[in-house]
C-alpha cells in the first residue's frame, strides 16, 4: 500500500478511537510524529493501533510496561506526553 494512503488511513483511526481522551493521546501523538516516522515504524504504528485503547494509555501514561514487541522508538515517544493539547 502507498504510504500516504496508509498515513492516512491511520490519521482517521488514530483521531476516532471511541472517547475523546483516547482520541486526544493517540491523535495528537500521531499528528506529532508520523512524519519522521520510518515504514518500519508506520508499520509498527500500524500493529499498535490495534491494540485497546485503554492498553495503549496505560503504557503512555507508565501505569502498564508496554509488551516486548512495541518497545522501542514509538512507545518512548508516545510516553513523553508533549503533543496532548492543554486547554488554557
Amino acid at each position: 500500500m502507498d504510504r500516504d494512503i496508509r498515513l492516512k488511513r491511520l490519521h482517521f483511526r488514530s483521531h476516532h478511537r471511541g472517547t475523546k481522551e483516547a482520541d486526544l493521546l493517540i491523535g495528537g501523538f500521531f499528528d506529532s510524529a508520523h512524519a519522521r516516522w520510518s515504514d518500519a515504524e508506520i508499520a509498527l504504528f500500524e500493529e499498535l493501533i490495534e491494540e485497546q485503547d485503554v492498553d495503549i494509555m496505560a503504557w503512555a501514561i507508565g501505569m502498564e510496561p508496554a509488551p516486548e514487541r512495541y518497545a522501542g522508538s514509538i512507545v518512548e515517544a508516545l510516553k513523553q506526553l508533549n503533543y496532548v493539547p492543554v486547554a488554557k
